[in-house]
């Protein structure tokens, strides 16, 4: 259970102030808040074996940086942007021949609505409801395999905007990467884990 409310952005300079003048309660209230949601970036980047290291070299970072934090994003992107941008650091230093952004060039970005939706691509689902397929245990696990063997952008992507509800424009700014190709990734992303779902239906 969370005993700390909500963090309001009208609250965000004073509890800034109170972290960088070492109020424990404050940093409890912010752990609190984001930890679970920046150790899942952290893995949807760089996967479950390095996910905790990230986000602690994260905080030492945040702390660290934090007299110089301006407020242009809120708290929330600015400590998600710091995990991103250490995960992808720590992507690189295991596979340096593997590419962040590996799949998205591909498509064209017009191709796209303004939530990642593929104009020309309509998905018929079967009978099931996502919550009745969710519930096969088996395909539970076909589907989670298919979402670690995504590239880690695409992976991040999905994440963020799908399972987190996190909104586009914030995403852009805490992946460091462009509307236009966010969108195209989460397409992308989304057609993947979508066909593992036909499969396993088709040979049912």
């Amino acid at each position: 259970m969370n005993f700390f409310p909500k963090l309001k952005s009208r609250d965000e300079r004073r509890l800034i102030k109170q972290l960088i003048d070492g109020e424990q309660l404050a940093f409890e209230k912010v752990v609190s808040e984001y930890q679970n949601l920046m150790i899942s970036v952290a893995r949807a980047i760089v996967g479950e074996a390095f996910a905790d290291e990230v986000v602690q070299d994260a905080w030492i970072s945040a702390i660290k940086a934090l007299p110089k934090f301006e407020g242009r994003s809120s708290l929330k992107t600015w400590l998600l942007h710091i995990v991103s941008n250490g995960a992808k650091s720590r992507v690189r230093r295991e596979n340096r021949h593997s590419s962040l952004d590996e799949g998205w060039q591909s498509v064209s970005s017009d191709k796209f609505d303004n939530i990642g939706h593929r104009y020309d691509d309509v998905f018929a689902w079967e009978q099931a409801t996502p919550e009745a397929l969710l519930a096969n245990d088996q395909l539970q696990s076909i589907i989670e395999h298919s979402f670690q063997q995504l590239p880690a952008q695409q992976r991040a992507v999905l994440t963020l905007y799908d399972m987190e509800g996190i909104e586009m424009k914030e995403i852009c700014n805490i992946l460091d990467v462009s509307a236009s190709n966010v969108r195209v990734l989460l397409h992308r992303a989304r057609t993947t884990l979508h066909q593992c779902i036909e499969k396993y239906q088709d040979n049912t």
